[in-house]
């Protein structure tokens, strides 16, 4: 994955319930979301973010949570984004 173009977003020290999973992470040698440092980086402006994502992603809705992954996840590959 190519790095992020914040430094102090990517290598800052993580903050919020993203810290924990950020810190595991990285003692594990795995690659970290990028979307992961931005949540952790002012969770106080992220928080309501990452709820209205899950809220549209498991929320109730006529369309599956399943598919709605599936469509995220095609919609991240045409804009070649990983998902």
């Amino acid at each position: 994955m190519h790095p992020m173009y914040l430094h102090d977003v990517e290598h800052g020290q993580p903050q919020g319930s993203y810290a924990a999973k950020i810190e595991g992470m990285r003692a594990a040698g795995a690659t970290i979301p990028q979307i992961m440092h931005l949540f952790a980086y002012k969770p106080d402006r992220t928080d309501f973010l990452a709820k209205f994502t899950h809220g549209v992603m498991r929320g109730p809705s006529p369309i599956a949570p399943g598919l709605r992954e599936l469509i995220a996840a095609f919609t991240s590959r045409r804009n070649d984004c990983p998902f």
